[in-house]
């Protein structure tokens, strides 16, 4: 059996946020079932050999496929509109294992500059000790990207927003530079999540996700996913999923079958929010800029038309003054809590430069648009004027 059921129903986002993939035990639970096992019993040694030779259809260990883990990639698979998806034990899990699926040694990866740090780290660090070189490139110019083209390339990664300052890549023309070069392209969506763009719909090859952020959204536990084919994730993923490991807990995608029940109600409440908040900072004395996707200033703002649906649940801000008043209005703040989790319930602040971003060299900072008065904003749930008067009593104190 595939180890991602897609049920083919035809309904619309939310209603399959709450019934799609849903596989019922015998006993007939309104929630989803939980699958607290490692391994699997057979009828007959026969049994089990057909089913690991894959002859007859079943579960054969939780590293592999588990049918909670099944439910959320079901689930995941009709919200990003993908052929297959695969859970992973977190975000980074699904960056690492979807990127070494593409390459092999004497390969080459192009990336966006503007990336997380630990996604960065993977790309310039990790895979050249592999014998994979990358190279990375302004991802807003697509002239860079055309020139880093090898003709060994066979993988293009990027952020679009990307982390923290929100800077959005023109995917599609992205796409057919890396298909014309003979590369897969992989897209981090995180920031925009699935409500607002949809990367496999214009052109990318893999779509990840940290599904610690806004799936789950309610601060709890880690996950990741990859979306793609099943041709790539049977032929290419699979084999580096079950055998390195990097797989879901079935409590955790449990958990994230609850978050993604709300999640189509939680992000529009947020980005509705974010967009009222960016717009009143963006006019405040002591904030330098704003960087948000659905506001006319925004340096790639026709992309943004172009591609997204809607805002994001997130806002970058620069703080005249740098660092130190940054640190003071973070420390100013009552309602929004300071912490690098990003896509919760909670109203999160972080500053990047010290947190998410604290490897990246001074020079990488600054291609990736960090500056040291630079703070990323989550937005959650709280009411909109409760968080624009902690802002309004944070920013007086400066």
């Amino acid at each position: 059996m595939s180890e991602t059921k897609k049920p083919e129903t035809g309904y619309r986002p939310a209603t399959e946020m709450v019934h799609g993939g849903a596989m019922r035990s015998q006993w007939g639970e309104t929630s989803e079932a939980l699958f607290m096992t490692q391994g699997y019993v057979y009828d007959s040694a026969e049994a089990q050999e057909a089913r690991f030779n894959g002859e007859e259809p079943g579960y054969v260990y939780s590293r592999y496929a588990n049918p909670t883990v099944s439910m959320f990639e079901s689930r995941m698979a009709l919200l990003e509109g993908a052929e297959g998806a695969r859970g992973t034990a977190s975000g980074m899990a699904a960056v690492s294992s979807a990127m070494l699926s593409c390459v092999k040694a004497g390969d080459h990866v192009v990336a966006a500059s503007a990336l997380f740090g630990s996604c960065l780290y993977i790309v310039s660090e990790l895979l050249p000790r592999f014998g994979v070189e990358c190279t990375l490139v302004d991802g807003t110019n697509l002239e860079e990207w055309k020139a880093a083209m090898r003709p060994n390339t066979r993988a293009c990664f990027l952020e679009s927003p990307t982390n923290p300052v929100l800077s959005v890549i023109d995917i599609a023309g992205v796409a057919e530079i890396a298909h014309e070069a003979g590369a897969k392209l992989v897209v981090d969506n995180v920031f925009a999540t699935a409500m607002w763009q949809s990367p496999l719909a214009l052109g990318a090859d893999v779509v990840i996700y940290s599904a610690t952020k806004h799936i789950d959204g309610q601060g709890r536990c880690l996950g990741g996913v990859v979306l793609s084919t099943e041709q790539f994730l049977e032929e290419e993923f699979k084999d580096i999923h079950r055998h390195t490991g990097p797989s879901l807990s079935p409590f955790n995608a449990w958990i994230m079958l609850k978050g993604l029940e709300t999640f189509p109600l939680r992000v529009k409440e947020q980005t509705l929010s974010a967009g009222i908040l960016a717009d009143r900072l963006a006019e405040h004395k002591a904030i330098d800029r704003i960087f948000y996707p659905g506001r006319e200033d925004h340096p790639q703002a026709d992309v943004c038309k172009k591609q997204m649906r809607g805002g994001s649940t997130m806002v970058a801000l620069n703080v005249a003054g740098g660092k130190e008043k940054a640190f003071q209005l973070e420390n100013a703040l009552k309602v929004i809590k300071i912490s690098n989790n990003l896509g919760d319930a909670k109203s999160l602040i972080t500053h990047p430069a010290t947190t998410t971003h604290q490897r990246l060299t001074d020079d990488q900072l600054a291609a990736a648009g960090i500056g040291q008065g630079t703070l990323r904003f989550s937005v959650g749930l709280e009411n909109v004027e409760d968080l624009w008067e902690d802002f309004e009593q944070a920013l007086a104190s400066l």
